[in-house]
């Protein structure tokens, strides 16, 4: 009988600890199982080269999403979807530029704000965007006397 108490316990402790771990990993992993508080906008690029899925949004230097995938659409330019939270209002007008931190780190997606009163919402697509600038086509440009 006591045997049996042992087991027992050490079962549910176990049990527990299983338990803990797997709630540490999607927190820290920080994955969003169980409550998804962010919206997903969409923005067109003529180029998007260097950016990542899971790179970081921003707007005045502030995180406020990432990005969910990258791929091409039927007119040849790239599609990217952002999750941003929920929170975070962006209007119509708004300006989705891509950028670089410091002289050649990762590049991010900063946001600019508009002044618009229309909202985007889940789904929509924001319609002004800036593409990275492509330091090796200046340079090229610059040494064949092209600039």
């Amino acid at each position: 009988m006591k045997k049996k108490t042992i087991e027992t316990s050490v079962g549910i402790f176990f049990l527990l600890g299983l338990i803990c771990v797997g709630y540490l990993t999607i927190k820290l992993g920080k994955m969003e199982l169980l409550s998804d508080n962010s919206y997903m906008v969409k923005a067109k690029f003529k180029s998007v080269s260097g950016l990542k899925q899971g790179s970081q949004i921003e707007m005045a230097g502030v995180k406020i999403g990432a990005i969910d995938s990258i791929s091409l659409d039927k007119d040849d330019k790239a599609l990217v979807k952002m999750k941003i939270k929920k929170d975070i209002v962006l209007t119509d007008d708004v300006i989705a530029s891509i950028k670089t931190s410091g002289l050649i780190g990762d590049k991010y997606i900063s946001i600019s704000p508009g002044g618009s009163d229309i909202i985007l919402k889940s789904g929509d697509t924001i319609t002004e965007t800036e593409s990275a600038i492509d330091i090796e086509e200046l340079i090229s440009k610059y040494i064949f006397g092209k600039v």
